[in-house]
């Protein structure tokens, strides 16, 4: 079956070798799906060929050790990956935010650590953590404690990032001028970091999405991120919308297994006969007005959220990105979300208890897409969020 994969631009050299690549990858990750789920994380062994392929930095210029792809080659790859396994394309967008993420430092040692060949990197951007100035040996820094939740691909990864509210000695958060805490983002070697096996849950098994944990750990300026989404470097992957970014992963891995459960459908539907019926499933009536609108959701929604990419892309290239851009990512993010959740219930009912199998890819489809439905970035706040930007409320527009 088709990909529907709607390359819409001229494909660069560096999006075509990718894209060819995460082809490549289709049928291992689909014959390992189960094996990915088992051990609850990426098997290192794909989580390093993913890195010598270039699936850990797509977006992050050459120079700062990435493929320079641009936002939509980048969901279409993710896309692609997930159509065979979610968990692994789960963990390709996460690293590829969290290169990207580190890159703001603009630090030579971060430059440094990046362009480090088969680097794998991790990241959680929810300041859970607490950063206290401090000077040790004479090299300004910040001792670090906190445990974050949600560390997707982090025990496969070589450096991790992790958001922190700057405070002092006695844990309190110390507000910047207009008086809001201030953000910074500490980037941690893999051995400094304790991971706490928190990751027994529906779907999305295959990530190691575990909780991490640090004490007391010193991190110097030059491995900390502050203003996550401030360009300072000329590159137009700096001027996009940082968060639309992370909404861009989540909506390619649930548009690529919506994608895959449609394909999957077809498989069984030709041969699969319902109890009490003597027509196969693919003959069905039910079947064809349920597949169409499975299509129609996943279209629909790919088809709104690379417009707005490209868009918004566009805009990158020449310059700032207005709010009313940025507004359009994160809606079409949320709404690509919940169009492919809408597709893959409809193929899980028209499966029928075929479904419910472990030996049916459906089931972990519909699985990995509802917990895809869990991230904040594509919650439905995010309806509100836009509808007060559409109506001229006063908004809080720094998450965009």
């Amino acid at each position: 079956m088709p990909d529907n994969i709607a390359d819409t631009v001229p494909a660069s050299s560096t999006h075509s070798q990718l894209s060819a690549c995460a082809a490549e990858w289709k049928p291992e990750l689909a014959r390992r799906a189960s094996e990915i789920e088992a051990t609850r994380k990426l098997p290192q062994d794909i989580a390093d060929r993913f890195a010598a392929d270039g699936f850990y930095a797509m977006c992050t210029p050459p120079d700062w050790g990435g493929k320079g792809a641009s936002p939509l080659e980048y969901a279409q790859v993710v896309e692609r990956l997930a159509q065979a396994d979610a968990s692994a394309a789960w963990c390709a967008f996460i690293a590829t935010t969290a290169a990207y993420g580190m890159a703001f430092s603009q630090t030579d040692a971060v430059r440094e650590l990046l362009n480090t060949p088969g680097v794998i990197t991790a990241g959680i951007f929810a300041p859970m953590g607490r950063a206290v100035r401090t000077e040790r040996n004479g090299t300004s820094g910040y001792i670090i404690n906190g445990r974050w939740a949600w560390g997707s691909g982090s025990q496969n990864a070589h450096w991790i990032s992790a958001g922190c509210f700057l405070a002092d000695e006695d844990g309190r958060i110390i507000p910047d001028a207009g008086g809001k805490p201030q953000h910074l983002s500490a980037i941690f070697a893999a051995d400094e970091v304790s991971f706490i096996d928190t990751w027994t849950v529906a779907g999305l098994q295959g990530t190691g999405s575990t909780d991490f944990e640090v004490k007391g750990v010193f991190v110097p300026e030059d491995r900390m991120v502050s203003g996550f989404g401030t360009a300072r470097g000329d590159a137009p992957i700096f001027r996009f919308p940082a968060f639309g970014m992370l909404g861009i992963g989540i909506a390619a891995v649930a548009l690529g297994a919506a994608r895959g459960a449609v394909n999957d459908l077809y498989d069984l539907a030709v041969d699969k006969v319902p109890a009490g019926s003597r027509s196969s499933l693919a003959e069905k009536s039910s079947t064809h007005r349920d597949v169409a609108r499975a299509e129609a959701h996943i279209r629909q929604g790919q088809a709104f959220l690379h417009e707005v990419i490209e868009t918004a892309w566009t805009a990158a290239q020449a310059g700032e990105v207005p709010v009313a851009l940025k507004r359009d990512v994160r809606l079409a993010t949320t709404s690509a979300v919940e169009s492919a959740k809408q597709a893959v219930d409809l193929i899980y009912e028209l499966a029928g208890g075929t479904a419910v199998y472990r030996t049916s890819p459906i089931q972990r489809r519909f699985r990995d897409v509802h917990v895809a439905t869990q991230h904040m970035m594509v919650k439905q706040q995010t309806y509100e969020l836009a509808g007060r930007i559409f109506l001229q409320q006063p908004t809080d527009t720094s998450q965009l």
